[in-house]
């Protein structure tokens, strides 16, 4: 093995070894290269560890890699730079602060930018990134401000991200801030660079500034199709239906071909609208184009037709998709659920689970919607006690919601009650709401005034619970009761909403 050892190091020099280590495919082989390197008594040079860290921050873990291994190979390349004296170079100090930043250890990254001696653009932009993606944007910002105070050097790619980091927090401020140094400087962003005219548009456009982010997207004198996107998904987020369209039409008068992020924009904006016309034009013109091959686009069309009141052209849709994730067929089962197909989402959920796709708490929900709307009683029973008993999963509130209605417009009370005594949350308004309308279905005045009391003591001011109460005493003839009701809400100065003796139970339930 030392023969061995000895032959590859007369072989290979130092720089072929960095061109081993630059390939590597993930952290373990590049750990591997690296310490065969080291082996053989190949000394690392100042090139060594700028390519070991730049490949160990974009190599992909594999197989039982966890974050928890990378650091460990990250931390290895630390402790052995740190023995080689290289540490004071600004290109592996840069380097290094990038790696750390990749691996998400933004503390880390920040110690090593402190403790450097010396700092370039690289230096200072890997830093401010490394803040934006740990979630840090005023570091990140008030570090882009420290550099610009100090008088350091900033490029495009480092106003990228400082413009990031304020569209990340909200700040339009600081992003302004930002804008008007650049040109006081005498530099346009939005004349400069497509991509740093983009990071600008964005900015204003996620902190509310519309008008001024349509202005910067009006003076570009290139866009590219991150540009188109930027602004078809802003106007989508605030809801301005109209300009996302017509956004989208300029996109496409352009000879932009719309991509996913597109798609979806669009299919957001056309379920917003509610106008089913509108997404069938939608779709016949993705049909023509080949688009609909993205499982999250179809997830959305399916969606969009769903809340548009369409289930079946959302069913047709769900069938012809291939690749199915659980969000396709999660977004199938709830809308079918809540079009009435109780039956039809219990045996595509059924579907799912024989399919091998392990259903998440946000399917259940729909399953267990199914079988309220349907009244499928035992199915409910079966699919609520799957939950825990088989995936693991403990129930929500919006689960424990789904089967008290189900039980209580069943009648089946006492089942309710000892389900609300048990469960591990506090019953809510809705759930009370939901028993006392099992209760005037099903005639149980008794159990109706005990939850009354109850209800009236988790929320005195709720004059839907008395309105109830008094509706149901009256439906048994007990006016006496009637009238002590009312009396009490006088006292306790509540009115009845006007318009309000159909809908009590609504009420309660909101």
């Amino acid at each position: 093995m030392a023969n061995r050892a000895t032959t590859w190091s007369t072989a290979s020099p130092a720089h072929l070894c960095n061109a081993l280590i630059r390939r590597a495919a993930d952290h373990r082989s590049l750990l591997l290269a690296f310490r065969a390197m080291l082996r053989a008594g190949v000394a690392p040079d100042h090139f060594t560890f700028p390519f070991a860290l730049k490949a160990l921050a974009q190599a992909q873990p594999r197989g039982a890699a966890t974050p928890r291994a990378r650091a460990a190979a990250l931390w290895c390349l630390h402790a052995q730079l740190a023995k080689s004296g290289h540490g004071a170079d600004v290109y592996v100090a840069s380097s290094l602060v990038h790696a750390y930043a990749a691996a998400a250890d933004a503390a880390s990254a920040r110690a090593v930018f402190d403790a450097a001696r010396h700092r370039n653009v690289v230096t200072w932009t890997a830093m401010i990134a490394g803040h934006a993606a740990a979630g840090e944007a005023r570091e990140a910002v008030a570090l882009f401000r420290e550099a610009v105070a100090s008088g350091r050097e900033v490029n495009a790619v480092t106003v990228a991200q400082v413009m990031a980091a304020c569209a990340q927090c909200g700040d339009m401020e600081s992003g302004r801030w930002v804008h008007d140094t650049l040109r006081r400087w005498g530099v346009e962003p939005v004349m400069l660079d497509v991509a740093l005219a983009t990071a600008v548009l964005d900015m204003y456009a996620r902190c509310g500034g519309l008008d001024v982010a349509f202005e910067v997207f009006d003076a570009m004198p290139h866009r590219n199709e991150v540009s188109w996107n930027a602004m078809v998904e802003v106007y989508s987020r605030h809801g301005r239906t109209d300009k996302v369209l017509e956004v989208f039409a300029g996109m496409h008068s352009a000879g932009m071909k719309p991509d996913k992020v597109t798609w979806l924009s669009i299919l957001r904006a056309c379920t917003s609208k509610g106008d089913t016309s509108l997404g069938q034009g939608v779709h016949a013109y993705m049909e023509k184009t080949n688009c609909c091959r993205h499982v999250a686009v179809c997830t959305s069309l399916m969606d969009m037709y769903s809340k548009t009141g369409s289930a079946q052209s959302a069913l047709q849709v769900f069938r012809c998709l291939k690749g199915k994730d659980l969000m396709a067929w999660t977004s199938m089962i709830t809308g079918l659920a809540k079009h009435g197909h109780g039956s039809d989402a219990v045996q595509l959920f059924n579907q799912m689970e024989s399919g091998g796709v392990v259903p998440d708490h946000v399917a259940f929900v729909g399953v267990l919607t199914a079988c309220n709307h349907a009244g499928m009683v035992d199915e409910g029973r079966k699919y609520f006690d799957s939950m825990f008993n088989i995936y693991g999963i403990s129930p929500r509130i919006k689960h424990y919601g789904c089967m008290i209605d189900l039980l209580s417009r069943a009648g089946h009370l006492c089942e309710v009650e000892g389900m609300m005594q048990l469960m591990p949350i506090q019953p809510s308004v809705t759930m009370w709401g939901s028993m006392m309308n099992g209760c005037k279905i099903h005639g149980r005045a008794d159990v109706a005034e005990r939850i009354g009391k109850e209800v009236a003591e988790l929320n005195p001011q709720l004059s839907a619970a008395y309105v109830v109460m008094s509706n149901i005493y009256a439906e048994f003839g007990r006016w006496h009761a009637v009238e002590q009701t009312r009396r009490l809400m006088w006292k306790t100065g509540l009115k009845k909403n006007i318009g309000s003796s159909g809908t009590e139970v609504h009420m309660l339930c909101s």
